[in-house]
């Protein structure tokens, strides 16, 4: 008995173990896309000037032309600098003329969003969230349309040139994709 509670024990120690290390792996590669993330047309984002919140912005949506407006330094260009880029950039503007040590802080309050169409019942465009993957996509689209190819997806990446790529159902989304399922003829 003493020996079974114990293998009990310890089989849910490993299956613990194991969730968390799966978690704390998600978690990390996902902070890895966030630093890799690039701004683009739609995203909101908040800006906090430490210390000055009439420079601060709760929300700004990033305009079709890249750009966002800042109390005193007016439009800065934001698209397709990453969070640290747009901090830098921001930093710059505010340095000197009117503040000492500009200490700024850019968080995604909002992502743009993407888009799936095709043989889905609700084609259109859906607002990106965490670990966002092709299925979770088409389950928001309604699902599949009944002349659906469930093998038939294309996927076409914001800064690809509108070259798509085939994907499956794990593939995983960013904002600003395209997906396409196409219809199937048997």
């Amino acid at each position: 008995m003493h020996n079974i509670l114990n293998s009990k024990r310890a089989l849910f120690t490993y299956f613990l173990f194991t969730i968390l290390t799966c978690l704390v792996v998600s978690t990390s590669a996902y902070a890895q896309d966030l630093q890799h993330y690039k701004l683009g047309a739609d995203d909101v984002i908040s800006v906090s000037v430490f210390d000055e919140p009439d420079l601060s912005l709760r929300e700004a949506r990033v305009s079709s032309t890249g750009t966002i407006a800042m109390p005193l330094i007016g439009q800065v260009n934001v698209k397709g600098l990453s969070i640290a880029q747009a901090e830098q950039a921001i930093h710059n503007l505010y340095l000197g003329d009117y503040l000492k040590k500009p200490d700024i802080t850019v968080t995604i309050v909002e992502y743009r969003q993407f888009y799936v169409n095709g043989e889905v019942s609700k084609p259109g465009g859906y607002s990106y969230r965490e670990g966002m993957t092709v299925q979770r996509a088409i389950t928001l689209a309604g699902g599949f349309t009944e002349r659906a190819s469930r093998s038939k997806i294309l996927l076409v990446r914001e800064n690809s040139n509108g070259m798509p790529i085939t994907a499956d159902l794990t593939t995983p989304v960013q904002p600003g994709d395209v997906i396409t399922v196409e219809e199937s003829f048997f």
